[in-house]
């Protein structure tokens, strides 16, 4: 695993995400941690003056969407796999134990995310620009990285385990891989985004030996022909987790995280 970069925007998450860590699990209300768009911008500034990732196209995937639960037929059709199987189109995905939709948390998530991104000179697209669609199917989501020439794709996803004494995020990587991108690329991309949710407080999964998961059912990662990489950031069926998830100081926290492993991905790598 690669350590912090010099191009990486100093701490983000430090101080502050212990902040919001505390107020999430014990449960503040959410007027103490309200975070708005504008706050991002002014974080990243305070932070960087310069535009380090500029001429970098980053692909965004929010799993699941708000609409899937109402177009049971739509999201239960069968699409390819990637590896000549089927796979159901998309799910509904996971509660929090406070009743917060995964699919809002990969949204808010990738919202906020999307924002430092493009403060940082990246040029961002997302699977979805809503949460009250349907889908797109998860082999639509794989080609997107693909179709939309991005640099790397971050696929965006929150656990539901049924054990509430699972905790900690993880990565997923397409294995065996189907491309190039899938290998290295992909396996390097996905230990620089472990080390930045760790550097950031969050927990690695007490599951998965090095936070790490790699499969071969996943169409998402299967039609990925650019680095990527699926992050389950938390279990939202653990009662830490699930406050944490369920406000806007924890989602801040997730997505600043995201931003500086992108940024120490970055660093090595410069784009085609």
């Amino acid at each position: 695993m690669r350590t912090s970069s010099p191009r990486r925007r100093g701490t983000l998450v430090g101080a502050a995400l212990a902040g919001a860590l505390a107020l999430a699990i014990t449960a503040v209300g959410p007027a103490a941690a309200d975070t708005d768009d504008d706050d991002v911008v002014v974080k990243v500034k305070a932070h960087t003056t310069r535009t380090p990732l500029l001429g970098w196209t980053i692909g965004l995937d929010p799993g699941h969407n708000g609409g899937n639960a109402s177009h049971v037929l739509e999201i239960n059709e069968q699409v390819p796999d990637g590896r000549g199987g089927w796979k159901q189109c998309n799910t509904t995905g996971t509660t929090a134990l406070s009743g917060y939709a995964e699919h809002e948390f990969n949204f808010d998530v990738a919202v906020r995310t999307r924002a430092a991104l493009e403060d940082l000179g990246a040029t961002v697209v997302m699977t979805r620009e809503s949460d009250d669609g349907v889908g797109p199917c998860v082999d639509v989501r794989g080609r997107f990285a693909e179709d939309n020439d991005v640099d790397l794709m971050l696929s965006i996803h929150a656990d539901g385990s049924a054990d509430p004494a699972i905790a900690g995020f993880f990565a997923i990587v397409a294995d065996p891989p189907l491309s190039e991108s899938q290998g290295q690329p992909s396996l390097e991309l996905a230990q620089t985004m472990i080390t930045a949710l760790s550097d950031g407080g969050f927990t690695p999964s007490t599951i998965y030996e090095e936070a790490l998961s790699q499969r071969a059912d996943l169409a998402t990662l299967n039609f990925a022909r650019r680095p990527a990489v699926m992050l389950e950031l938390g279990e939202m069926r653990n009662p830490a987790e699930s406050d944490l998830m369920s406000s806007e100081a924890g989602r801040q926290a997730y997505a600043d995280a995201l931003v500086d492993g992108v940024l120490d991905w970055a660093g090595p790598h410069d784009p085609q």
